[in-house]
């Protein structure tokens, strides 16, 4: 069987749409300042689930967007 392989990384961030929402929540634990392990993990729980729904919901739909943008730039970087 043959498999069409992308001629670049699939680790692309352009496409990687977690990357967005760790970078999100890293903003946010750091804007609270944690002294501690106990408080770091607190923090992190607690603004995971405050991460808006929305931000998800965007991501998603401009998934395809993402993806003409990495395929007209033959896999360089993006405005993304």
């Amino acid at each position: 069987k043959s498999l069409n392989v992308l001629e670049w990384p699939s680790q692309s961030l352009d496409l990687n749409l977690i990357e967005h929402l760790w970078r999100d929540l890293k903003i946010d634990v750091q804007r609270r300042s944690p002294s501690n392990l106990t408080e770091l993990e607190r923090i992190c729980r607690e603004e995971w689930e405050n991460l808006p729904k929305y931000r998800c919901a965007k991501l998603v739909a401009s998934y395809a967007r993402r993806l003409e943008a990495v395929i007209a730039a033959k896999g360089a970087s993006t405005k993304y």
